[in-house]
């Protein structure tokens, strides 16, 4: 079951404001003997694969999923927070534990459920060594993706950081050695694919460079490695109804050999399962 929402771009104004909206009066009422369970989700891939699991396993489970999509990623964890959802999924967990830092929230990890590689797109070179000099290239401006990004562009060789740099603390000050003096545009994530007409590159997050129908292997000119990434993409619920049965049979179906087969299939490797990465 799917109750389509969009939620405003994320903002100062929205920080601790949850998209809401009614169900949709095509859908199907829970099957009897079914459990509802309330989840929110960016559309891709965590909506798709929620949507796999409801049509497939679900219903055997006795489960019954209420899936509510959003177009950012602060409304999420707002409506989880305030109640209108039971469960999210769509964020790491760098990213849980600065929301819940920044807005007294008890949000929790309940389960990694798959890794969507942070990738440097571009419609003007085929490699990142061929970024000319003084080429500008946009990045995520939420910190823990901004900082996300620079770990990736330092892999690629672009860029040093300083020695200590971390998280919490971090600047584009930070940024030690820039050998091609590449400029930086902080761009809201949702708009990265759309900036990739203005700028020579972006750093894009997976599941808005897939809305966006960017190629995984013929756009991206630069890829995080998978072994031993931080940056999973979690189940998270509150502190208080973390240990919900319903969300442990959701845990049972997302980290199945049938969902991560699903995953594998659809995503032609774009996207992980946790437990094959």
């Amino acid at each position: 079951m799917r109750r389509p929402i969009l939620a405003a771009p994320a903002a100062a104004a929205v920080l601790a404001v949850a998209a809401c909206g009614a169900p949709s009066e095509n859908a199907a009422a829970p099957a009897e003997g079914t459990e509802v369970l309330t989840v929110g989700a960016t559309a891709v891939p965590a909506g798709d694969i929620l949507d796999f699991v409801d049509a497939e396993l679900a219903a055997d489970a006795g489960l019954d999923l209420e899936i509510v999509e959003y177009s950012d990623y602060i409304a999420p964890n707002a409506a989880l927070a305030e109640g209108q959802l039971d469960v999210n999924l769509y964020q790491h967990e760098p990213f849980l534990a600065e929301y819940n830092e920044g807005n007294g929230t008890d949000l929790v990890a309940v389960e990694p459920v798959y890794l969507p590689p942070l990738g440097l797109y571009s419609f003007e070179v085929d490699a990142a060594e061929d970024l000319a000099e003084g080429a500008e290239v946009a990045l995520p401006n939420d910190p823990t993706n901004e900082f996300r990004a620079l770990l990736l562009l330092q892999e690629g060789g672009l860029i040093t950081l300083a020695e200590g740099t971390d998280a919490a603390t971090f600047s584009l000050d930070d940024i030690e050695e820039n050998p091609k003096d590449l400029v930086f545009r902080e761009v809201e994530a949702a708009q990265l694919p759309r900036s990739l007409d203005d700028v020579d590159a972006a750093i894009v997050n997976n599941n808005y460079a897939q809305e966006a129908g960017l190629d995984f292997e013929e756009d991206s000119i630069l890829l995080e490695a998978v072994e031993d990434n931080p940056y999973v993409n979690i189940l998270a619920a509150r502190a208080d109804n973390a240990d919900d049965p319903r969300v442990a049979t959701l845990v049972e179906l997302l980290t199945s050999d049938e969902t991560a087969a699903f995953i594998e299939e659809e995503f032609g490797g774009s996207v992980i399962p946790a437990a094959r990465g």
